[in-house]
């Protein structure tokens, strides 16, 4: 990466820890803490610890769709400016309602299709992996040192002191993205960012459908394990403030746990690997449910339960980017993600109402039949080929569109083609086997090119 690619990279990878933070730093804690309202109950709890989800799943595509009309920063800017709004009616809401209400605001602010459009804008096509390698690296930095943090923050400020200090760290974005990120022509394609026209056809797609589908649930179940987690630790007689270390050397098990089962992929993500990260977390509430105040019990649950939803975590957006057809990854990626956020807010509606009517041993419950419909799903998975997507800036005149498609299709290690004779961009889905300069000569029989090419 050149200075500028780097600039780029860590400056939006430092924002997306930021606002990340601030939105996991309550999970480990609100279940906890919120019993200090006077409105509390387990319904509330679980729509405060999910309320986000719901804006976040309604607004992912119309931002990102926003920022290809008014630009990138303006729309980062306005997504910060509401997370942070909602942050502080949350730090000095007085009631779970009002509390509710800052959660909600703070999914209103759904930026994260626009943060990736940008790093694409920014980054040269040769770099652009390793731009979002390092804003991917990020995402799971923030969980990470959210969880550990946030009971320490709970403890010492309260919730109030969790939002606001959330608010402040969302202000803190903005000069970044204002002055510190590079300005730069808008260079989306259907690569980058979702299109209305094909939400339609990709909604029903039987693969992207069982991974939509299968990233709802498993952040439906990590929500549900975040609302009942911190009171199990109670029942222990631990404090809030010392939750951290169960959680520290859980997460450092489970990711090596996480380890093993890439190693077991070797490279690739096996259907039944998928499903054996499912099953681990299907176990992981059965023995929640059954573990009779044995702390050893819940640390093992917690444990396989990490390692199952670290590897799924990682390996879905993969599988994604490889099913979804040519020219159309923003837009199946924006479903993917307005699925990922819906299902957070339904393990929270979901644990509140069953603890509300039952116990939490009965959430724990519902969240392994969750898992065991899931991994039905995940049987009719159809394992893929690792694809690499190319993107071609040349002009094609309509007429040749059909005759260039063919021809394209023609070559060794082409997967998929699709042309946009208006947008001057060819989408292909190749394996190792292509040759690009094999398809630059072929292609200048027809045109000159536009731009470079990309990959």
């Amino acid at each position: 990466m050149n200075a500028l690619e780097l600039r780029a990279a860590l400056t939006l990878a430092l924002v997306y820890v930021l606002r990340m933070m601030g939105l996991f730093m309550v999970m480990p804690v609100l279940a906890v803490a919120a019993m200090e309202y006077p409105d509390y109950s387990p319904l509330l709890v679980g729509l405060a610890v999910g309320g986000y989800g719901l804006t976040q799943a309604a607004l992912q595509i119309p931002m990102g769709m926003l920022s290809d009309r008014w630009g990138r920063k303006p729309v980062i800017l306005m997504g910060l400016s509401v997370f942070a709004l909602g942050s502080f009616v949350a730090a000095t809401a007085d009631t779970m309602v009002w509390m509710l209400v800052g959660r909600i605001l703070q999914g209103a602010g759904a930026i994260a299709g626009a943060i990736m459009a940008l790093a694409t804008d920014i980054s040269r096509e040769s770099q652009r992996a390793k731009v979002m390698a390092v804003i991917g690296i990020a995402i799971g930095f923030s969980f990470y040192l959210a969880v550990l943090i946030g009971p320490l923050i709970a403890q010492r400020w309260g919730l109030a002191g969790v939002f606001g200090i959330t608010g402040i760290l969302a202000v803190c974005c903005m000069p970044l993205v204002k002055w510190v990120v590079p300005d730069v022509t808008l260079s989306a394609s259907g690569d980058t960012l979702p299109k209305l026209s094909q939400v339609a056809s990709l909604f029903s797609s039987p693969q992207l459908w069982r991974l939509n589908v299968s990233v709802m649930i498993l952040h439906m179940l990590i929500t549900l394990l975040f609302v009942q987690l911190p009171v199990t630790l109670t029942q222990f007689g631990m404090t809030l403030e010392s939750h951290w270390t169960i959680y520290l050397p859980v997460l450092a098990i489970s990711i090596i746990g996480l380890v093993v089962l890439m190693g077991i992929g070797r490279g690739r993500t096996p259907k039944s690997v998928v499903i054996t990260a499912a099953a681990l977390m299907m176990m992981a509430f059965l023995m929640l449910n059954m573990q009779h105040h044995r702390e050893w019990v819940v640390v093992c649950a917690v444990v396989m339960f990490f390692t199952g939803f670290n590897y799924l975590e990682a390996s879905f957006p993969a599988l994604v980017s490889t099913i979804a057809p040519a020219g159309q990854k923003g837009t199946a990626m924006g479903l993917y993600a307005s699925f990922q956020f819906f299902g957070a807010f339904m393990g929270g509606v979901l644990s509140g109402v069953v603890t509300d009517l039952w116990t939490a041993k009965t959430a724990y419950l519902v969240g392994a039949l969750g898992a065991g419909v899931w991994i039905i799903v995940l049987f009719g998975l159809k394992e893929v080929s690792k694809l690499k997507r190319v993107v071609l800036q040349f002009s094609v005149d309509e007429e040749n569109q059909t005759a260039v498609q063919t021809a394209l299709q023609s070559l060794t290690g082409v997967d998929e083609v699709v042309v946009s004779a208006s947008d001057s961009v060819i989408y292909l889905k190749v394996s190792r086997a292509f040759d690009a300069s094999a398809a630059r000569t072929l292609l200048s029989r027809f045109t000159q090119p536009a731009a470079s090419d990309v990959t």
